[in-house]
């Protein structure tokens, strides 16, 4: 079900700290047109932790309706608190989104029995389709490969967004695997390396600015050109390291700042770049032609 490139889209603010609704519905159509195979809001790259409950939902159902059924909308309702993460997910999934994106609860550093209790409780709950988000450099806390494992019986638990950096954790996860459950990189830098190793594709923060070369670049690697897309790997990846120079969201914000596709507007605690940092990346952009 779950497989290609899918947008970690950025949620825009206007001027007064509001949603801007308009320039998020262009980024969805702008991603749509240009061959996504789905869109991810609300995660980290949409800033969730400074979203109130109210906005969360908002920018689900404006991103869900935008995309009107055209591509799969993998929202983010992920929370460290069990209760919440089900109250947000029954609300996503009252809206119409294809599935849930579930974040390993951050700060308070579960065992794998508390991770286990918490996304089957959630699966229970609501019956959507959702994949697991394990992203340790921002949760603490890992989730490892026997506790996944045991995840993936669950009938509504059908895949992984792996960004725990470490390639023998993934690879090891996807042999041993069942072959209806997604293993999806959540970091662009490896999304060629994991879909070489059996992967089903990225959550993209880069296919915020380059939506087509990213759709390209994994369906060269869904068809097995590996050759092709090795060469598409190593002309992208200067552009997929500058974008992490600063916190993510910050430099694709940026970006799309510089690209006039939405506000250079932040909730702290995410801030302005630093001038050198923000030199950099317009170097960057400028080199692929973006600005």
């Amino acid at each position: 079900m779950f497989k290609g490139v899918f947008t970690a889209i950025i949620t825009p603010f206007r001027e007064d700290d509001t949603i801007d609704e308009e320039a998020l519905r262009n980024l969805v159509e702008m991603q749509i047109v240009k061959g996504v195979h789905g869109l991810v809001p609300v995660g980290t790259t949409g800033e969730s932790p400074t979203l109130s409950y109210e906005e969360h939902i908002k920018v689900i159902e404006i991103v869900t309706k935008q995309a009107n059924g055209r591509v799969p909308v993998i929202a983010g309702t992920g929370a460290n608190c069990t209760d919440e993460a089900v109250m947000l997910t029954r609300k996503a999934g009252e809206i119409g989104v294809t599935a849930s994106l579930q974040v390993a609860p951050y700060y308070n550093k579960p065992t794998p029995q508390g991770f286990l209790k918490h996304f089957t409780t959630i699966a229970d709950a609501i019956d959507l389709p959702m994949i697991v988000y394990n992203i340790p450099s921002r949760t603490g806390k890992n989730i490892d490969n026997e506790t996944m494992l045991q995840l993936a019986k669950h009938r509504n638990i059908k895949g992984v967004k792996e960004a725990s950096g470490d390639i023998g954790q993934v690879m090891n996860l996807i042999m041993r695997k069942p072959e209806e459950f997604c293993v999806l990189s959540g970091d662009d830098n490896l999304a060629y390396p994991i879909m070489a190793l059996g992967g089903d594709g990225v959550v993209s923060v880069a296919s915020n600015l380059i939506p087509d070369k990213m759709a390209e670049l994994v369906n060269r690697m869904l068809k097995k050109d590996f050759e092709a897309a090795l060469k598409m790997h190593y002309e992208l990846l200067p552009l997929f390291k500058s974008l992490f120079i600063e916190t993510n969201p910050i430099p694709v914000k940026t970006a799309l700042s510089l690209m006039n596709l939405a506000k250079e507007k932040f909730r702290l605690p995410m801030c302005t770049m630093e001038a050198k940092n923000r030199e950099t990346l317009v170097s960057v952009l400028k080199t692929y032609k973006i600005i």
